[in-house]
């Protein structure tokens, strides 16, 4: 079955003398949670509206929503094929948590500063918002993003986008420079590490280089111009820009600064990548550079041998993404896709590339570098770096594969 979209969500493109043109597809057929279609006039030129709202709400024939995989329902996907542009709405955005979300009255809210500082500070919410606050638009991935195909778990084809990597979503956060607060307290120079702690029923707790708190982690109290949501951390979460998810600690509550990481449970029983010499990598904190195809995928099915578009999402928590190149032959060649602007560091960058099925089976996948000069590598090479036991940042190559009918199935790993 097709996927359930709008009229403007797939463009198929004929090639002519003039160059290439888009045509719109109809409208796909329903999923079993779109039996009903909304009832709409046939002439909505004779027939009033409804008057202005308090609050907005989508289009009835638009229905995108997180999914989550078990019922302890710990984390929720973002439906990345559903999306354009690069801002994913607040309610859309992904989340994870150890201990469910807390209702926390932001009247009552604190936030201790403390440790090797020469002035221990409780700020309140107000107190935060009175700093000279900042807005950035940045991505965010948790390290278990892609686990399943990394691990190949039963080999499904059956696959989306939000299924194989949802755990990624980009918003503008708005708060207060946490520099600003060290600045504040009078932090140690010699300091070398802060613990981030937050307020929800696992106490969730990391320890953060000083080094990044001085860069550009931000005390963030808003998202996309509104408050944060209660699952993205309200009233206040550390926001840390490029660093994997778990490390950007929701309902924050306590900072502690000293000179060696604090070896919490968070971050020894878990958030370590065994390696296959019996060593493993602690405090592997960056999120390498990534992509991903999102258009087309299943469910789609191509109506016929033609002209479409590749489209697909790129980040790197290391900086920009500097290229993406696009396969149609399972990675025997490779073509520079175009990158929509704005480029922005540590964020998803859409990318696009005309591209000629000419029926038949095809695979298509896509590999990004960023400006530091690292590629996406192939699943090969991440496994003889990490091996098969690693639980986090997985950033192989992921192809489709078209079938002679048109149908999108997931191809697996390069």
């Amino acid at each position: 079955m097709e996927r359930p979209k709008s009229i403007s969500r797939r463009r198929v493109l004929a090639a002519g003398t003039a160059g290439i043109v888009g045509a719109a597809l109809p409208i796909a057929g329903q999923s079993a949670d779109q039996a009903a279609r909304p009832k709409v006039p046939a002439d909505p030129t004779k027939v009033q509206g409804p008057p202005a709202s308090d609050v907005g709400g989508r289009s009835p024939f638009e229905r995108p929503k997180r999914l989550s995989f078990s019922d302890r329902r710990t984390s929720s996907l973002t439906p990345l094929q559903d999306l354009d542009g690069i801002i994913t709405p607040s309610d859309l955005h992904f989340e994870r948590h150890h201990g469910g979300v807390p209702a926390i009255d932001p009247q009552q809210y604190s936030l201790l500063v403390h440790g090797m500082v020469e002035r221990p500070m409780v700020f309140t919410l107000d107190d935060l918002r009175r700093f000279p606050g900042m807005s950035m638009i940045r991505m965010m991935e948790c390290s278990g993003n892609g686990g399943r195909v990394y691990r190949r778990e039963g080999s499904q084809t059956d696959l989306t986008p939000q299924q194989i990597d949802g755990l990624t979503s980009t918003s503008e956060w708005t708060g207060v420079a946490l520099s600003t607060l060290l600045r504040e307290v009078g932090a140690s120079q010699k300091a070398t590490w802060f613990l981030a702690e937050g307020m929800d029923a696992a106490v969730m707790t990391r320890s953060v280089p000083m080094a990044k708190a001085w860069a550009d982690a931000l005390i963030a109290y808003g998202q996309n111009g509104e408050p944060l949501r209660p699952e993205q951390g309200y009233p206040v979460r550390l926001f840390l820009p490029g660093v994997e998810g778990n490390a950007s600690v929701k309902w924050l509550r306590r900072i502690e600064i000293g000179d060696q990481p604090f070896m919490t449970r968070e971050e020894t029983s878990k958030y370590t990548d065994p390696l296959p010499d019996g060593t493993a990598r602690i405090f592997s904190l960056d999120m390498d550079a990534k992509s991903l195809i999102t258009e087309p995928s299943f469910p789609d099915k191509l109506t016929g041998p033609g002209w479409w578009e590749i489209r697909g999402i790129a980040w790197s928590g290391r900086g920009k993404i500097a290229k993406v190149e696009v396969s149609g032959d399972g990675g025997k060649t490779w073509q520079l896709a175009r990158l929509d602007e704005p480029v922005l560091p540590k964020c998803h960058t859409r990318f696009r590339l005309p591209w000629q099925w000419k029926g038949g089976e095809a695979m298509i996948a896509s590999r990004a570098t960023d400006d530091t000069g690292y590629s996406q590598p192939t699943y090969d090479v991440l496994l003889a770096a990490r091996g098969p036991s690693t639980a986090y940042h997985f950033n192989h190559i992921r192809a489709w594969k078209i079938l002679a009918d048109g149908t999108v199935k997931f191809g697996g790993a390069l």
